[in-house]
This record gives C-alpha cells, structure tokens and sequence, in this order.
C-alpha cells in the first residue's frame, strides 16, 4: 500500500476511533482511507469545513475518551495551528499527520518538500514541546503512526507524523501484525474520587490523568494560564509552573523519546544526517563516497522533535563536517549548527521542492568536506 494508507491503518491499530479533516492534496488518501475503514470499527469519520475545525474537534473527542487524529498539508498545517497551541496547553494526546509539499501558500501541491519542519515545532505561538517523527517508508507510517499514538498518550502531548508526498505516494509492502502483537499504550486514566479529581496535577511521573466527560467528574479545561484544577490563574506564578511544565515533560525525557538510526559514525570524518525521503536518497551519496574511501557515517532522524542534541554534540567533536541535505531553504540543519557550535563544519544541501535531491550532489558537498 502506500504511505497514506498506511498511516491510517496505523491509527486504526493504535486505536483511532474518531478522525476529522479536510481534504488536501498529497494527505487526501489518509483521509479517504478513514472515511472506508473506521466506520467498520465503531469510529467516527468527519469531514469538517475547515482544518482549524478539524483540530478543534479533536480536542472535543479526546475529551470525550476518545484517540483521534487528523492529517493535512501545507496550508491546512498553518490552519491547525492555533488550535495545536490549545492542544498542547490544554495537554491533549492528539495525532497530526502532514504530508508535506512545496510552499510557502499554494505552492507545489502535488510535489514533496520538506518545508514545515521549524513550523512543526515553532507553528503555534508561546512556549511548549511537541513530539515529532519522520517515516521514510510506507512501513514506518505505519508503525511511527502507532508509536505516534503511543508518545501522545505517554506524555499528553500533541504528536506530529512530519512525511512528505514521495513516502505518502510511495507503494511498498507494508507488514501488519496481528493485533495481539502491536504495543498500544492506554490513556492514563484516573481512578480515584470523583470530587478530588484534578486534570493538570501531576503524578509522580509529572504526567496528569486524565477522566472522560460526561462519567460525572467536575473539572474545567482552558487554553488560559491554569491551576491544578483547570481554573484560569492569570498571574506570573502559575504562567511560569505552566510552561515549565509543558516543556519539562518532554525535555526531561528526551532520551526516552529520541529515536535515530546510525551507522558507521564510530571512525567517521564526515557523517551525513537527513530524515523522511531525503534519507533514502542520501544513502546513494554515502555508499559512493565508501567506494571512494572517504570515511562518512550516517544518521537519520526517526524524531526530529525533540531534537538528538547531545549526540550532535559528541560527533561534533570528533569529525570534521556534517552535511545535511533536506528539502527546504535550511530549516533542521540549523540546529545542526547550534549544537555543532563551531567544532564541526556544517554543510548545508539545501533543494527548495519538486523533486528530491540528485545523489551525486550531496556526493560532491561529501567529498569537499573530506578534503
């Protein structure tokens, strides 16, 4: 199948039971593939007016007991935006699938670009964390959209699936497992006395539980600054355990949640770090780059967000240059630069969408920087 479809059967697998959308080229087949499947699950399929709706009822369903997910593109991601700083102030565990194209506005609708990435993590304003994961195959949509799930209901975070039009387009075999042998993480769910429920308290893991309405709890939940309670606390005290905790949840367990794929970095000069599509293009460059002995590693990003920080900082003091190559203007690499601080050159291979990379242009950048 390919990656559009894979990404909805991963969140049927996951338990996704409520999905709303709007469709948009290339993510419309994630779409179109809920609206056949779901049904036949006891879920929920809506397609909604807009995507700023969509995000917003997926809010509501999440609230209501419910894993839901949605999936866009390009515009559609700007629109979810407001309503993923709610999520993410109001520590919904919610799903957002962007299959990305060429921008910025209309742009490329049918191409691939990797061009929402920084949006990814910076789209909505204020301070928070988010997680996300970039497949480079119609199997890791599946499995990534389940481990997606998964981060979301751990840490009660929204958690975005970063793909791209060439994965989402793209046919491969795709493996499901029986059921009995997919991990799903359930909602923590509270189970103590109802008149002592508190949605934003954290438990000994610095995690909330989290209650279904409508089964007789009492609580409020808000986009503003909050207590304990979910009750609006407009002052600096409570703005400062806010944030801190939205950001602390994430970043306090970022070894638990950062996933890469290395190889041959151990002895390496010059090592090649990509994610989604890029990824599989890159590897073409490093394997010649063997055959002409240079000493290159490779790392691909599984997590973007939150960002390998402390490994980039270990390689940089050991090679001589990292060369990036992503479907964008420079968007990851910057962080690159920030955590290399100098210790290492950082190349940039910068494609602005269409297509992907040619090999044998991140070749050349590869043997440049062995020199």
């Amino acid at each position: 199948m390919d990656g559009d479809f894979a990404i909805a059967e991963g969140g049927l697998a996951a338990g996704c039971r409520f999905f709303a959308g709007y469709p948009i080229t290339p993510s419309t087949e994630t779409a179109e593939r809920f609206s056949e499947r779901i049904p036949k699950v006891g879920g929920i399929f809506i397609q909604m007016e807009d995507e700023l709706g969509a995000m917003a009822s997926l809010i509501g369903a999440v609230w209501g007991g419910g894993k839901a997910m949605t999936v866009t593109s390009g515009p559609g991601f700007s629109l979810i935006m407001e309503n993923l700083g709610l999520a993410a102030m109001m520590e919904i565990p919610v799903v957002v699938a962007n299959v990305q194209r060429g921008g910025p506005s209309t742009g490329l609708p049918t191409l691939p670009g990797q061009q929402d990435m920084m949006q990814a993590r910076w789209g909505s304003h204020g301070d928070y964390e988010i997680i996300a994961l970039s497949p480079d195959s119609p199997q890791e949509c599946f499995d990534l959209t389940i481990e997606a799930f998964n981060l979301s209901e751990i840490y009660r975070v929204p958690t975005l699936l970063m793909t791209d039009e060439c994965i989402g387009h793209m046919h491969e075999k795709v493996i499901i497992p029986p059921a009995e042998e997919i991990e799903v993480v359930e909602r923590k769910w509270y189970k103590g006395p109802k008149d002592k429920y508190m949605p934003y308290k954290p438990d000994k893991d610095g995690i909330p539980f989290m209650v279904k309405a409508g089964d007789g709890y009492r609580f409020h939940t808000t986009g503003l600054t909050h207590d304990y309670r979910g009750y609006p606390e407009i002052n600096a005290e409570w703005q400062d355990q806010n944030v801190r905790h939205l950001v602390d949840k994430i970043n306090n367990n970022a070894d638990k949640i950062i996933k890469i794929e290395e190889e041959k970095t151990d002895n390496a000069e010059v090592v090649v770090i990509s994610y989604g599509i890029t990824s599989r293009v890159a590897i073409k460059a490093v394997q010649e780059a063997r055959k002409n002995d240079v000493k290159v590693g490779n790392i691909r990003l599984i997590t973007v967000w939150p960002f390998p920080e402390k490994r980039i900082r270990e390689l940089a003091c050991k090679i001589k240059a990292f060369v990036f190559p992503e479907i964008n203007y420079g968007q990851i690499v910057l962080e690159v630069e920030r955590c290399a601080a100098g210790k290492a050159q950082v190349i940039r291979a910068s494609h602005l969408g269409g297509g992907v990379h040619n090999p044998d242009d991140i070749l050349k950048l590869i043997m440049e920087a062995a020199k």
